[in-house]
C-alpha cells in the first residue's frame, strides 16, 4: 500500500484513464491539489513505473503525463474500492435514516 499512499494517487490514475493530460488539466481535474502535492505525486507514480512524461518540443515545452499498461494491474483493486466505497455509503445512510425515525 506504501506505493499507493497518500490522498492523491488514486485519483491521478483515475484521471489519467481518460487519456494523456498536461500538468495544468490534472491540476484542474483534481481540485485543491496544489502543483507541489501534484508535481511530487507524479514523480512517485513515475518511479513506480505507472505513469509516463513525454516531453514534447515545442514552444513553449509541453509535457504530458499518461499510464503505462502497467498500471492496468490496479483496476481490480480500484474496482474493489468502488464496491466497498458504495456498500459503505449506503449503510451510513442507513444507518443515518434509523437515527431520524
Amino acid at each position: 500500500m506504501y506505493v499507493l499512499n497518500g490522498k492523491w494517487k488514486l485519483p491521478i490514475i483515475i484521471a489519467l484513464s481518460e487519456g494523456p493530460l498536461r500538468f495544468k488539466e490534472l491540476q484542474r481535474t483534481l481540485e485543491n491539489i496544489t502543483p507541489k502535492v501534484l508535481s511530487k505525486e507524479l514523480k512517485e507514480l513515475e518511479m513506480h513505473e505507472f505513469l509516463q512524461r513525454t516531453v514534447h518540443a515545442t514552444t513553449p515545452v509541453t509535457v504530458e503525463y499518461s499510464l503505462l499498461p502497467y498500471s492496468d494491474s490496479l483496476q481490480p483493486a480500484i474496482d474493489e474500492l468502488s464496491k466497498w466505497g458504495m456498500a459503505h455509503k449506503q449503510r451510513v445512510i442507513a444507518r443515518m435514516k434509523d437515527k431520524t425515525v
